[in-house]
């Protein structure tokens, strides 16, 4: 469940109800890194042509209305409107900075994925010790948590898109740094490192800094929708970014053609970031120290609603991901299929996006985030008990239909629940979540495996997931009755 996560609805008809008035252009970078802007459904402010319009990059804000794409047209037959109901909503296409920002992100999360790839394989080529390979995540890890949280509070403080620019440069200067050092044959372990550690923290500033603009960007109805887009792009990434790394990897000087073929790719996020207009706070700027950082988490704290879905999403991962399991189960149980078991999660989680127009008409998010955490670590804890290949992998598929549905609500309650200036604290701490939450089940399932068996250390904590996550959303009232259509909804989105 290491995937980003998305956005939430607002009063009455979503197809007939006009966007908010907002004081700034409503833009957009979504979860994952390719960012875009958005007026009315021609790119411009309201009221004609400017020189702040949608080519104008660096522009200042100005009053607009956010985009909003023409409705759909009515739908008759019975099969066939229940067939496009269903299918993935695309009328945040229709925004031309959403639809530039949606091309960015699914080449840049490419050459993202070849990068995630080739790294640990060339510390293993270099240094022939797994131990140096596991020392790659933890350099990458620390300075996310440090930086996930600092980035947050500074990008509630200052211009987002050029939090998110320089942010964004970072990350790709690391990468034209891995190509150099390839291609200057350095062989150096610790270069490696410190470059993944700068990397990081580049990631997570940026990713803090994206994921407090959705909001800005659609209008609040289509923010759900916009999130499946960016998740399903995103799932198509992680499926196709291994397949191209191993294609180049193989190569001569693969290494080479790997970390090339990100640098180019990742060009194409920095130029959509480029053409962003000025993202400045609507409140009045807050600080971005320490007591930034602790206000934000007190926030979070004091809000129930946000409270539980950050401890749904921390309970789906810690006690029901199995990956860690996976090479012991591929080698004592299934005698083979470890490639099938890793890519089944990211496989369901891309076929459930091509089938969620309904996502967005959902107003009980809660109920539905509920459902979705339940039907995840049900589907694992069946996977964990399964003898055939075949069944363990169509339930894993099950298991990440249900994780991307969990992963829109997740995030869409986090960035329509809370106010704009507090969605860059609040980003950071979910970057800090979705990052650590898959190291502490991979720990926690390495642990059971090691004292119990591989059923109880795959099956057991899942079953456990699901007991403790219905209890505490019964418990927690507000969560459980949470309404996007709703005044409280409705009250925190400016």
């Amino acid at each position: 469940m290491d995937t980003p996560r998305a956005g939430a609805a607002r009063g009455g008809d979503p197809d007939q109800e006009d966007a908010p008035a907002s004081p700034v252009p409503a833009r957009v970078i979504p979860a994952d890194g390719i960012p875009g802007h958005g007026g009315p459904a021609d790119g411009l402010p309201v009221g004609g042509p400017s020189a702040a319009g949608d080519d104008a990059p660096g522009a200042p804000d100005t009053a607009v209305r956010a985009a909003r794409p023409p409705e759909p047209a009515p739908r008759t037959g019975g099969l066939s409107r229940r067939l496009r109901a269903a299918a993935v909503d695309t009328r945040p296409l229709a925004v031309p900075a959403f639809r530039r920002v949606l091309i960015g992100q699914g080449a840049s999360l490419v050459g993202t994925m070849v990068t995630e790839v080739a790294i640990p394989v060339q510390i293993y080529a270099v240094s022939h010790s797994s131990f140096y390979v596991g020392l790659a995540g933890l350099a990458g890890f620390v300075p996310i948590v440090v930086f996930g949280l600092y980035g947050g509070a500074v990008a509630d403080a200052v211009d987002r898109r050029l939090l998110c620019l320089w942010s964004s440069l970072a990350t790709w200067a690391v990468t034209l740094a891995l190509l150099a050092q390839t291609l200057l044959g350095a062989r150096s372990v610790g270069l490696v490192l410190a470059l993944v550690a700068v990397q990081g923290a580049g990631f997570a500033v940026s990713s803090s800094t994206r994921g407090a603009i959705i909001p800005r960007i659609v209008p609040p109805d289509l923010v759900p929708a916009a999130n499946t887009l960016s998740f399903t792009v995103g799932n198509v990434g992680q499926v196709a970014g291994p397949l191209v790394a191993g294609v180049l990897i193989s190569l001569p000087h693969g290494f080479a053609y790997a970390y090339a073929a990100d640098a180019v790719l990742f060009t194409m996020s920095l130029y959509a970031t480029f053409l962003l207009p000025s993202i400045r706070p609507v409140a009045a700027r807050a600080g971005s120290g320490l007591r930034a950082v602790l206000d934000g988490l007190r926030f979070i704290g004091g809000n129930p609603v946000l409270l539980m879905s950050f401890g749904a999403d921390i309970a789906a991962m810690a006690l029901a991901m199995p990956s860690a399991l996976f090479p012991q189960a591929a080698a004592s149980r299934f005698h083979g299929g470890v490639g099938l078991l890793y890519s089944a999660v990211a496989v369901g989680s891309l076929l459930a996006g091509l089938c969620s127009g309904w996502i967005g008409r959902v107003r009980r998010q809660g109920v539905a985030l509920t459902f979705a955490v339940v039907g995840w670590a049900t589907a694992i804890a069946l996977a964990g008990f399964a003898r055939a290949l075949w069944l363990a992998v169509l339930l894993l598929v099950l298991a990440g239909a249900a994780d991307l549905v969990s992963a829109v609500y997740r995030q869409t309650i986090l960035q329509t629940y809370a106010p704009d200036e507090m969605r860059g604290r609040m980003q950071g701490v979910f970057t800090v979540v979705v990052s650590g939450g898959p190291r502490l089940g991979d720990l926690r399932a390495g642990a059971m495996a090691a004292t119990t068996t591989l059923t109880a250390a795959w099956s057991g904590s899942a079953l456990l997931c699901v007991v403790l996550v219905v209890a505490a959303a019964l418990a927690v009232r507000p969560f459980w009755h949470y309404d996007a259509h709703g005044p409280d909804a409705q009250g925190l989105l400016p």
